[in-house]
């Protein structure tokens, strides 16, 4: 194993003790107990807990910095990258291409893409929604169905 192996599994392993999926780590604790340099973690950091790859990571440097990474459900953000795409200008085409991969990923079923297209339907076809109130629904849609999946 190199550096950078012992670095992930390290981080791994206090990321498994915690029930909330949260750890709040300093850079010179890991450097000293791995022996290492402090951009040897960022490094790691940087290339092994990306968000595609399931992890957020928020980083202070300096004296009383930290490292907290959490780890992230890959549908959650499926549902993130969904709602920062909707806006004013979104084609009904998009969203509705958005529902079928929830469905194609197995994120919601048929029957739950159903009731969802019928909603936005409804939302591009009335006149008494704007377009700011649309987006704010279907925003509230996946919203709803990140925090229930």
């Amino acid at each position: 194993m190199n550096v950078a192996d012992l670095i992930e599994e390290y981080i791994l392993r206090q990321l498994a003790t915690k029930e909330d999926g949260k750890v709040e780590l300093r850079r010179t604790d890991i450097a000293d107990e791995m022996s290492c340099a402090p951009s040897q973690i960022s490094y790691v950091l940087s290339t092994r807990f990306t968000a595609d790859k399931g992890f957020v990571v928020h980083s202070r440097r300096g004296l009383g910095g930290y490292i907290r990474i959490e780890v992230v459900s890959i549908k959650n953000l499926v549902y993130r990258d969904m709602i920062e795409k909707i806006n004013e200008t979104t084609p009904f085409t998009e969203v509705q291409g958005m529902v079928r991969y929830l469905v194609q990923q197995q994120m919601i079923t048929n029957r739950e893409a159903a009731v969802i297209m019928q909603m936005v339907s409804s939302f591009y076809q009335s006149e008494s929604i704007d377009d700011t109130e649309r987006v704010r629904l279907i925003k509230s849609i996946l919203l709803t169905l990140e925090n229930f999946s």
